[in-house]
């Protein structure tokens, strides 16, 4: 397992961490209870994962409570906790968003479940274009000079949301999110175009969720092979396919790539995403212990130059504008940050 810092902090987090949507629930993500959290807890400890993600709102709060449960003989000292705050936690009009009211209420709320006294990373789960943005980073920097939470990060924002809370960090002298928790896959690169461009200029990591889309990317679905049962045919819409093909087209190569080592499609699919600098940590789950341990090899597999790039090509979108006009004509004056989207493109 390798560490890498989280944005413009000291912190360092392993790139993979122990993602908890499974934790409770009602089958649809997972069922797992308090004694099978603490045996993919330890595995992953041996591996040497130190980072633990969940949600206020993930089974309804027991994803929380399980990790306060689980979180015993020494494991919350080798863990650092990150939770989230935005979904609705009850039927009241200050129940959900991003007001001071509402962040500081769950953040309290989070701290009992979890049985702990500070939050190491709480994140933003969401915009919330009704709070003014000063109130919610203002809520955010009381709780971590209060000493309740270390760091703060935000997710699912687009580009505009991100800049728009730096600037406001910066000139108010609040707290700066040290990461952006975000969707990015084999399958789904838009964050590519925004998100990572802002990212590597403004010293904000990549957290990525549901790495293996879903579990389309784990290799075990190909167009002759499709799931029969679970979310994918339940109504579940995160991603959304919107071109099949494409998708099938992507997992041929990651199938072809992982028979060459040897391993699973979902150990190529996360190899492809840590290759990437941005990404500080992958975040992923299991509904038993077996997934939980062929994910966590991801981290000793090595792709060669060769399969990276047969990876890209495949998943490879178009170029949008203003970028395809960019990699026309600003090639002269381009900077890293610059350079982060369209430099596959420049010699087509």
């Amino acid at each position: 397992m390798d560490y890498r810092l989280l944005g413009r902090s000291g912190l360092k987090v392993s790139s993979l961490s122990i993602g908890t949507a499974t934790f409770g629930g009602d089958g649809l993500w997972g069922d797992t209870n308090v004694k099978e959290a603490q045996r993919q807890i330890d595995l992953c400890l041996d591996h040497g994962v130190n980072l633990i993600d969940t949600a206020n709102v993930y089974s309804g709060s027991v994803s929380e409570t399980i990790i306060g449960e689980a979180l015993t003989d020494g494991r919350r000292d080798r863990l650092l906790i990150a939770t989230k705050v935005r979904f609705p936690r009850g039927k009241g009009p200050n129940d959900r968003g991003l007001s001071r009211w509402h962040i500081i209420r769950e953040a309290e709320a989070s701290l009992k479940r979890m049985k702990t006294d500070v939050i190491d990373l709480y994140q933003v789960h969401e915009w919330d274009g009704q709070t003014p943005l000063e109130e919610t980073l203002e809520a955010l920097d009381t709780l971590v000079r209060s000493g309740k939470v270390r760091y703060i990060g935000c997710s699912n924002y687009s580009a505009w949301h991100l800049m728009k809370a730096l600037a406001t960090s910066n000139e108010r002298n609040y707290q700066r999110f040290v990461s952006q928790q975000i969707h990015y896959t084999l399958h789904s690169r838009e964050a590519e175009f925004e998100l990572i461009p802002a990212g590597l200029d403004q010293g904000v990591s990549v957290l990525v969720w549901s790495p293996l889309a879903g579990g389309w990317l784990s290799g075990k679905y190909t167009r002759n092979s499709k799931p029969s049962d679970g979310r994918q045919v339940r109504g579940f819409k995160e991603p959304p396919i919107y071109d099949p093909e494409h998708l099938w087209k992507i997992v041929d190569v990651v199938n072809e790539v992982a028979g060459a080592h040897g391993v699973s499609g979902a150990q190529v699919s996360l190899a492809w995403l840590l290759s990437k600098p941005i990404v500080a940590s992958v975040i992923v789950g299991g509904r038993n212990i077996g997934q939980f341990e062929d994910n966590l090899k991801a981290a000793e597999l090595q792709l060669t130059a060769e399969e990276l790039g047969r990876l890209d090509a495949v998943s490879q979108p178009n170029l949008p504008y203003p970028y395809w006009h960019q990699s026309f004509t600003a090639q002269d004056r381009m900077g890293e940050a610059d350079l982060a989207l369209p430099r596959p493109y420049l010699d087509k």
